[in-house]
């Protein structure tokens, strides 16, 4: 397994669970290390898990990429972001590629696990790995299968979503399937590379423009003076027809904000436009504005106070609720968009200490979290709830606050007779 992130981990621990003998392959030394002690780096991985595959033998982690040469299969999962002017950027991908290219054996299934675009594996993997002078589905056998990791929800671990697969061949696809069939509960075949690759991106554009229209449906309710979460849980009880989504701050998250714009561009290729899927991103990349506009317009109403001269606490920086995961969180752009307008800001989120160093928001990097103490929070003008973690004390947080916006409709239940609590 290259790549040991949120994909490659829970990953390497299914194929370890299964009997494989599994190696993990990483260039970041300091996951190498934490996973050789037997701890995890990720708070929803759970350290005795690591270190019972780790002392049984049966994972194995080094940065040593020589070792690929005595691989029988090497699935690669590493990151594929967004580069400017939302381009792909398959750097990651390309440089894995090179790395494996120069280990490549006789008879060896190379995997490619991250999400893309239709095209990826056959035009720009396989090329890389038929520089050795070995031939795809001839001497080594090339497969995609796309990653299905939902971090944080114990009720789809790794091993019991169904996989989908394609192959370049119906050997390589064989070879595939028979590996993943000894790790996942059940595969699905697909056609072809490609369309695997297309799979991936149209459950993640699914997401994408379903939360794209209740986020629209929320302004256009809002107006009215409908709430838009009492809609929701009323029209979900239909049968049949309907599927809850739900709408919030903006997207976060390494999938759902990016994939959409990965077959944007491939589609411009072929001469067609993503005009549904482009509005959805405009939509959904606009709400951290709204909320903030939310906030000001209360702050300005209720206290007569502009945000040059406020106080703001924002609640929760991983993208969804409880975990650690901070990738593209929406929390960030509304940190910077206040801070934009002249207002101070503090966070708390009991799942992230401290903030790390990102690609988009590296001026906010190294920022801590706050203790939690319900007497300081009178201290802001405001509270922001953008993500919305189990373990915080929302009756608390509603008792002490001088207002409170919601995001997330987390304190639908609790009482609020001084009218603090604004839905965003």
């Amino acid at each position: 397994i290259i790549g040991l992130g949120y994909v490659g981990l829970p990953l390497a621990l299914a194929c370890a669970r299964c009997g494989f003998v599994t190696i993990g392959f990483d260039v970041d030394e300091s996951k190498i290390t934490t996973l050789s002690q037997g701890q995890s780096y990720l708070k929803h991985i759970s350290s005795k898990n690591i270190k019972k595959a780790i002392d049984s033998g049966a994972l194995k982690v080094c940065g040593d990429f020589n070792q690929l040469i005595s691989m029988n299969a090497i699935l690669i999962c590493v990151p594929t972001p967004l580069a400017s002017e939302n381009k792909p950027d398959l750097s990651y991908v390309i440089s894995t590629a090179e790395t494996v290219a120069k280990n490549l054996q006789t008879g060896q299934l190379v995997v490619l696990e991250s999400t893309t675009y239709p095209g990826t594996t056959a035009e720009i993997v396989r090329p890389i790995l038929e520089v050795t002078g070995l031939k795809s589905s001839e001497d080594f056998y090339l497969a995609y299968s796309p990653e299905r990791e939902d971090p944080g929800n114990a009720e789809h671990e790794t091993s019991i979503i169904p996989k989908v697969v394609g192959g370049h061949g119906m050997e390589a696809l064989e070879l595939a399937e028979t590996m993943y069939n000894q790790i996942i509960v059940k595969t699905v075949r697909v056609s072809s590379l490609d369309t695997a690759e297309a799979v991936k991106l149209t459950e993640n554009i699914f997401r994408s423009v379903n939360i794209a229209l209740v986020n629209e449906l929320k302004q256009i309710y809002g107006k009215m003076g409908i709430d838009i979460w009492e809609v929701i849980e009323a029209a979900k009880t239909k049968p049949f027809g309907y599927m809850p989504f739900y709408p919030g701050p903006g997207l976060g998250g390494h999938c759902i904000p990016i994939d959409p714009f990965y077959l944007t561009w491939r589609a411009k290729q072929f001469g067609q436009k993503t005009r549904f899927i482009e509005l959805a991103g405009e939509i959904n990349t606009a709400m951290p504005g709204l909320v903030v506009k939310i906030l000001e317009e209360e702050l300005k109403k209720r206290f007569d106070k502009h945000l040059v001269e406020a106080a703001i606490l924002v609640l929760g920086i991983a993208y969804k609720k409880n975990i650690d995961d901070v990738r593209e969180s929406p929390a960030f752009a509304i940190i910077e968009i206040l801070e934009g307008k002249g207002a101070s800001t503090a966070f708390y989120d009991p799942y992230v200490v401290e903030i790390p160093t990102t690609r988009e928001h590296m001026q906010l990097a190294g920022r801590r979290s706050i203790i939690w103490d319900p007497a300081s929070l009178g201290s802001y003008d405001a509270a922001l709830i953008v993500t919305d973690h189990d373990c915080v004390d929302y009756v608390e947080l509603v008792k002490k606050s001088r207002l409170l916006v919601d995001t997330r409709n987390s304190t639908s239940k609790i009482e609020d007779p001084e009218g603090k609590i604004i839905l965003a």
